[in-house]
């Protein structure tokens, strides 16, 4: 069984891997961006209303005025805070004047000693406002000047800082995981891409190796193997089939151009003696014919039944009656034996018929002259069983797999001495089948073959049913 070119599983495997990674790397990186979008919203929606994103001169100047409980002195908090290192504290001190309760100006853009220290403050247009509170009460205002950058985007961008990091590590861990799951699907499912590409381009030899687990990529693997095992064994069949065919018009139409182009030379007469055999090839290629029809419509399914209740002991009757002087001819015995009170089975007698008639021709075939068939029928259980057997060689054990196959012969060499084109027990098989039966084989001791039937008996009708 050969296995997919490696070549072809590495470029398969390399496109999945592609694939796999923008698609991953989208999915992080719009996790990423949506994560920095959502907070800054709602930084910006709320930096007016909660303390926690409120201006830091504001929430430290409070916190002065609550220790102190005035604004005396408040200049110490600029030495403490504009050495820090916070940029944008330092920046804060710069655009803010602060004025108390009454309007008067306390810090003047963070200086305590410039003129306008004590003044009333007369706010501007471009400068916006800030309530500072204790226990509800106003104690001073912070008035803002507007800066190039909107405080609510000075906050993001502090803010944003740490978030991106964050967001950015568990993008890489979430790509790392990622990989590390990605071979367990990527390499089986290439290796099935690859398969099914080999597949269609006419290589059916082309197999899948599947793991030892039970996860749907190795079930796929598996379905896929048996799907190419259908399609080179329908394959195989199709070759076999057609070269069989050829085989097998070859013969009549060879044997008819021989007698027609001897007599149109003259160097056969044109009588009965010579065209009598070529008529003869003409039936041959008639049966012949209509076997592969009626095979091709059993095997699709299309073949219409007429099912009766039918006593097999009658029909084999019948049958071994048609064949009574083929037996005698070679010197054949056919005997047939009933079980007694047998129940009926539903077939279609015509088609039902010709499976018994395919059987017994086929046993008679092979039966030496002193030989005979036997012809059996019993009930078991809720089936009846028919069984024709021979007293013929047999078959050997491993060719008995194939003895329902189409234009299967026990002898290779495929000489005519024995007759038929091997499709008698195909179309058996397929008949029986489709009326619901079992069909099988094997040897009989100590010589001979055995063909048996199982179908299921009617249920005899209750009382007042019609």
């Amino acid at each position: 069984m050969n296995q997919v070119n490696a070549r072809s599983i590495r470029s398969v495997r390399r496109r999945l891997l592609i694939l796999l990674l923008r698609a991953l790397g989208l999915v992080v990186f719009l996790t990423v961006l949506l994560i920095l979008i959502a907070a800054g919203v709602v930084i910006s929606r709320n930096a007016g209303n909660n303390p926690l994103y409120r201006t830091p001169a504001a929430v430290i100047l409070e916190s002065y005025y609550l220790g102190h409980g005035s604004w005396n002195g408040v200049d110490a908090v600029l030495e403490g805070n504009t050495s820090t290192n916070n940029r944008a504290l330092r920046q804060d001190w710069k655009q803010i004047v602060l004025v108390d309760d009454q309007g008067r100006v306390v810090l003047d853009h963070g200086y305590a000693d410039t003129p306008s220290v004590g003044t009333l403050y007369q706010p501007t247009p471009n400068v916006s406002e800030q309530a500072l509170t204790l226990n509800d009460q106003v104690i001073g205002t912070i008035w803002m000047e507007h800066s190039a950058v909107p405080r609510a985007l000075q906050l993001i961008i502090t803010l944003m800082g740490p978030i991106a990091i964050i967001s950015v590590l568990l993008g890489i861990l979430t790509l790392v995981t990622g990989l590390l799951l990605m071979r367990r699907m990527i390499n089986p499912l290439s290796e099935v891409m690859a398969a099914a590409h080999a597949v269609s381009q006419g290589d059916l030899s082309a197999r899948v190796p599947v793991q030892a687990s039970n996860d749907d990529l190795s079930a796929l693997s598996d379905h896929f193997n048996h799907m190419a095992n259908e399609l080179e064994r329908a394959d195989h069949e199709r070759r076999n089939m057609l070269a069989d065919i050829a085989h097998e018009l070859r013969t009549p139409i060879t044997i008819l151009r021989g007698r027609l182009e001897g007599i149109l030379d003259g160097v056969y007469p044109a009588d009965e003696a010579h065209i009598a055999p070529a008529l003869e090839e003409t039936y041959l290629l008639e049966r012949l014919v209509e076997d592969l029809r009626l095979l091709a419509l059993a095997e699709a399914n299309q073949l219409r039944f007429e099912l009766k209740p039918v006593r097999l002991d009658e029909l084999s009757e019948t049958m071994m009656g048609l064949f009574s002087a083929q037996a005698a001819e070679k010197n054949v015995r056919l005997n047939l034996q009933a079980e007694d009170g047998l129940p009926e089975v539903l077939v279609d007698p015509q088609r039902f018929q010709q499976v018994i008639g395919n059987l017994i021709d086929n046993a008679l075939r092979y039966t030496p002259e002193g030989g005979s068939v036997d012809l059996a029928m019993w009930k078991q259980n809720k089936s009846v069983l028919l069984s024709v057997a021979d007293s013929g060689p047999g078959i050997p054990t491993d060719e008995l797999p194939h003895v329902f196959d189409r234009f299967w012969r026990s002898e290779k060499s495929r000489a005519r001495a024995t007759g038929g084109a091997g499709l008698g027990l195909s179309i058996a098989r397929r008949l029986v089948e489709a009326q619901g039966g079992k069909i099988s084989a094997r040897n009989r001791q100590p010589r001979g073959l055995e063909v048996q039937i199982i179908l299921p008996a009617t249920l005899p009708a209750k009382a007042g049913q019609v």
